[in-house]
């Protein structure tokens, strides 16, 4: 029974060993970040498009709120009551809320597109400028200036 019990316990070691390795990786780390900044820049972006860019599309299109938009399915559901209401009465094909979801994924997408087109073309702008040499060590300044000594002899 100790036996079983000793090999439970090292075996339970080994696992919270291996998980504290893998929880303590820069890897995990630095995805933890990005999560934590794309949850901050989700909530940006949602108040960009939910307050900015969908009241001038519905001032465009004339639909104050595209989450209200169906098409009843039977007679008895009246149109142009809130989609709460006809979804009560009877079975509606709800677009609103899809078209909403489109376009709010066609924005983030664009602004994720811009955003990586930015800093693409700040990587190439380091990569275009010439990184300065590092010095030679000490011994190979010494060798170099033997060697153009004897070359001028």
């Amino acid at each position: 029974m100790n036996n079983i019990s000793s090999l439970t316990k090292q075996a339970t070691m080994s696992f919270i060993k291996e998980f504290k390795e893998f929880a303590v990786k820069g890897n995990v780390i630095d995805m933890a970040v990005g999560i934590i900044i794309g949850s901050a820049f989700g909530k940006i972006v949602n108040s960009v498009i939910n307050d900015l860019i969908m009241p001038l599309v519905a001032g465009i299109l004339g639909a104050p709120d595209f989450s209200n938009l169906y098409v009843p399915l039977r007679s008895d559901v009246p149109k142009g009551v809130a989609l709460a209401d006809a979804q009560a009465i009877g079975p509606v094909f709800a677009y609103g809320n899809f078209i909403t979801e489109v376009l709010n994924f066609v924005i983030l997408a664009f602004a994720i597109f811009m955003m990586v087109k930015a800093i693409n073309r700040l990587k190439k702008k380091q990569e275009e400028a010439p990184a300065a040499a590092p010095e030679p060590p000490k011994q190979e300044q010494l060798l170099a200036e033997i060697r153009d000594l004897l070359k001028n002899r």
